[in-house]
């Protein structure tokens, strides 16, 4: 099965003094067979959030340097996805601002076959990652 990470699992996978990175590193070990996937939003917000809280302590640099150290790993493979998605492809439930990526890399996982992974459990139909 192939996930396409939001930003957070992303995150939480990546940067191993985040909260969440064994709660996700146990999920994707106890997988059998899991990909993941990346899109250009979800690694420029990778970028983006390691680089601009400063409890992550990461310049912009390094945080690129660190997501393509991510990526390179034998386990799991990582694939990236072109995002050709627009505005129209927004599910109906998406009715603020807070709720556009999420709806957005939800359709994204859905028209290629994938499955959305996430933390947050307030995404309708994305695969939450159990705890």
């Amino acid at each position: 099965m192939i996930y396409l990470f939001d930003v957070n699992a992303l995150i939480a996978f990546g940067f191993r003094h985040h909260a969440f990175h064994t709660r996700v590193s146990q999920w994707i070990r106890a997988e059998r067979s899991v990909e993941i996937a990346t899109c250009s939003i979800t690694e420029l917000g990778f970028v983006r959030v390691l680089a601009q809280a400063h409890t992550y302590g990461q310049t912009a640099k390094q945080a690129r340097l660190l997501l393509e150290e991510v990526k390179r790993g034998t386990k799991p493979p990582f694939v990236h996805i072109s995002d050709d998605h627009g505005a129209a492809q927004l599910p109906e439930w998406v009715n603020s601002p807070k709720h556009i990526t999420d709806g957005h890399l939800l359709q994204l996982a859905a028209a290629r076959g994938f499955a959305l992974a996430t933390l947050d459990q307030r995404i309708p139909g994305a695969f939450v990652i159990p705890g």
